[in-house]
């Protein structure tokens, strides 16, 4: 089911409708969608495969399906450029098992709503219970958990330790990703963007020209 994490406008989750049953086909899975505006737009699609690793190649197998598809559906009116990447070491989290699986690491929430006069969140994912996302926080020398309803959540990313470095690593490893002599030194000085999202994402991008 598409969520405000996955799609966040109207757009976006008519374009994840046509696009995740033709990733899921494949034997990937639609971790994110969004079309950027822009002098000619960008279509970035984030995948991953359910037991994650996922490479250039894949990158572009999924785009040239979707680039396929998209040509007949034709949702998207203008000539854009399509990019497809995986999610990344710091990668966001849409699905309610993106909480289960990370359950230990820190991450940054943000709510669509102010909840005790907050929206942001920071914190250590406890798990999940229900429908409801588990926070360990700071309360002065005390570690406090809270819940907050996955349906509240309009933004959530894991942030960048070593630790998790290390369990992306092992992931790649065993989804037989190729990975040469790459270890966690490698990731001392990782670049960020002007979000602050690492450039490590693996991925494919391309022009599609409307006729």
């Amino acid at each position: 089911m598409t969520n405000d994490l996955i799609a966040k406008t109207a757009i976006d989750r008519r374009l994840a409708e046509i696009i995740a049953p033709v990733i899921e086909d494949l034997g990937f899975e639609l971790v994110r969608v969004r079309l950027q505006g822009g002098k000619t737009a960008t279509l970035q699609i984030m995948a991953d495969r359910p037991e994650g690793g996922i490479n250039v190649d894949d990158c572009g197998d999924i785009s040239v399906a979707v680039s396929a598809t998209l040509d007949v559906e034709d949702p998207i009116e203008d000539n854009y450029y399509l990019e497809v990447s995986s999610p990344g070491i710091d990668r966001p989290l849409t699905r309610m098992k993106d909480f289960e699986a990370f359950e230990g690491y820190e991450v940054r929430l943000e709510t669509n709503q102010a909840i005790d006069g907050r929206k942001r969140w920071k914190g250590v994912l406890a798990g999940i219970e229900g429908e409801e996302v588990l926070l360990n926080i700071e309360d002065g020398d005390e570690v406090q958990t809270i819940g907050l309803q996955f349906d509240w959540l309009s933004d959530a990313k894991l942030v960048l330790t070593d630790d998790l470095i290390r369990e992306m690593l092992r992931q790649k490893k065993e989804a037989g990703v190729e990975i040469g002599n790459l270890d966690e030194s490698a990731f001392d000085a990782v670049e960020t963007d002007d979000d602050g999202e690492t450039d490590d994402n693996e991925g494919a991008a391309g022009a599609v020209t409307k006729e």
